[in-house]
């Protein structure tokens, strides 16, 4: 008989539908049988020898919150035996109902509970623990994990031991993942922690991938990656990264209109075995970025939240050097501009900030002109040197493509039925701030914000603290203009200043959008293991 071996994880949800994840022991059908007589059912599908099912319940009535179980080949298996939570609900929307989106990134698996966990309490566990404890209590809509849901480069002891007993840890890639199953084994650690995978179980998730998703500055550069392909463990590693990462992560981003239109997940389904097929996806996106994507849009009533890939769609080319290949470019527009009036807010989710602290923007801006020529091959070299070493791989380091995202918010604001606010989310920096953006050209007439949130389970070196806090100030914002001078770097089309922050320590941003209105909580974890609320502030409305 098979059993439940990692999950549920409940992902798409509308008025009606859903979408609920699991992974089993064995081939089996999947069911999921809500307390209000919706449900479904979905066979499993394999890759590299494990078993999964995506299973969409249809059904569901608007505004409702049912209970659920899941069920293998008719034996219940979820709630779990005993489980000290409550039960797991699927939990629709209604109409004009108020949208609260939660948002953070950078998650190490938290540890075994021994208390020897350095970096804090966890910011996922602290809220499944308020949300569990009162079943009444404000809880988010949906959960946006904006990069480094795992960390394939930086793994923690006890899968290292478990590294070292497959392979020998002496060969590249050492202590890192090196091949499917070893991702696999990543997802274990993260999402059976118990208050996380109850968490998951009970609240909508939609994911994008960031660095440590692959590898640390996944994509830097094109010198970068040339490196990295001489090689001999890297191409295994990235494909079974970014297999592991649709299989996961990118299939519960999918509605189900959107998994019937897709010709790979109905070979996989198809077929006993999916892994040949998933492989030649990741072949196809490492050989040709636009040729797969993994941006995303979702509308939560009248809030559009777009998830950009700011990681596997980038063009490495000096010459042509973007954050976004043109095909994603285009494809961003599009999914903005459509539906003049149709929203409300506007949410850009990408993983890597677009407006940072002054002083790194404007140094991230010279690296670039440097490693662009702009000073001459030897500048070039060091800037290379620069960037790898410094981590200057944010929008700020693909100018033309920060101007360009600049530029879509512009139109976004100048188009009939604009929408009360544009909020940009992201994590990757290990720390929360909030930057409002004005126009050189003149008002938009609506807020644009960039809100930034990390970790939710990590540190930061005080090293970096401190440059965090600095790089805002007048002394710094005088010494980028000076860098920015030596690159002959343009002005940006934007100014920005800082709103809140920074705030260190493991956080979660909650954005809660009700018609034109928009409020922002950001709530940090203490030693005392509680979300403790750091700063509110009305954005719009």
């Amino acid at each position: 008989m098979a059993e439940l071996r990692l999950g549920p994880l409940l992902r798409y949800t509308d008025g009606s539908r859903a979408t609920v994840w699991v992974e089993a022991s064995g081939p089996c059908t999947a069911r999921v049988r809500c307390s209000d007589g919706a449900g479904g059912t979905a066979a499993t599908f394999q890759v590299a020898g494990h078993h999964y099912a995506l299973v969409t319940v249809t059904g569901l009535e608007p505004g409702t919150s049912p209970s659920y179980e899941v069920f293998l080949d008719d034996a219940p298996v979820w709630p779990l035996p005993d489980s000290r939570f409550p039960p797991s609900v699927i939990r629709t929307p209604g109409a004009g109902d108020a949208v609260r989106v939660t948002f953070g990134s950078c998650r190490w698996a938290a540890p075994p509970a021994d208390g020897k966990d350095r970096v804090g309490p966890d910011a996922l566990d602290t809220l499944a623990r308020r949300l569990s404890a009162d079943p009444g209590a404000e809880r988010p809509d949906v959960l946006l994990l904006l990069g480094d849901q795992i960390y394939a480069d930086e793994t923690s002891e006890e899968t290292r031991r478990w590294l070292a007993g497959r392979r020998d840890l002496d060969e590249p890639p050492g202590g890192q993942v090196a091949d499917y199953e070893e991702y696999c084994h990543l997802y274990y650690e993260s999402w059976l922690d118990p208050e996380v995978r109850w968490l998951l179980s009970t609240v909508p998730s939609f994911m994008i991938f960031d660095d440590h998703d692959i590898v640390d500055d996944w994509n830097t550069s094109a010198s970068w990656l040339a490196d990295m392909r001489d090689t001999d463990w890297w191409q295994e590693r990235l494909l079974s990264g970014l297999m592991s990462y649709w299989v996961h992560q990118h299939l519960g981003n999918l509605s189900p209109a959107e998994l019937a239109d897709d010709p790979t997940w109905a070979t996989v389904r198809a077929t006993p075995d999916g892994t040949k097929a998933l492989r030649a996806l990741a072949e196809q996106a490492d050989a040709d970025s636009s040729s797969v994507r993994f941006s995303y849009r979702r509308d939560f009533g009248r809030v559009r939240v777009v998830m950009v890939d700011s990681r596997a769609a980038r063009v490495l080319d000096e010459d042509h050097r973007a954050m976004l290949d043109p095909a994603e470019a285009d494809w961003l527009r599009e999914q903005v501009l459509a539906d003049e009036g149709a929203y409300d807010h506007l949410l850009i989710g990408t993983s890597l900030p677009w407006l940072l602290p002054h002083l790194v923007h404007d140094a991230e801006g010279w690296d670039a002109a440097l490693c662009a020529g702009e000073r001459g091959a030897r500048w070039a070299r060091f800037g290379e040197w620069l960037r790898r070493g410094a981590d200057l791989e944010h929008w700020a380091a693909f100018p033309r493509s920060f101007a360009g995202l600049a530029d879509l918010i512009a139109e976004v604001a100048a188009a009939p039925g604009a929408p009360a606010s544009v909020c940009v989310l992201s994590g990757d920096v290990h720390h929360g701030y909030v930057a409002e953006a004005t126009w050189r050209s003149g008002d938009l007439g609506i807020p644009v914000v960039q809100l930034t949130c990390s970790p939710v389970h990590n540190s930061v070196p005080a090293a970096m603290r401190i440059g965090f806090r600095v790089g805002w100030s007048a002394p710094a914002r005088f010494l980028g203009r000076l860098l920015a001078r030596h690159g002959r770097n343009p002005k940006p089309p934007v100014r920005w200043r800082k709103r809140g922050g920074p705030w260190f320590g493991n956080q979660l941003m909650t954005l809660t959008l009700n018609g034109r209105s928009a409020h922002l909580r950001l709530e940090r974890t203490g030693t005392e293991a509680r979300l403790r609320t750091v700063h509110e502030s009305s954005l719009a409305g």
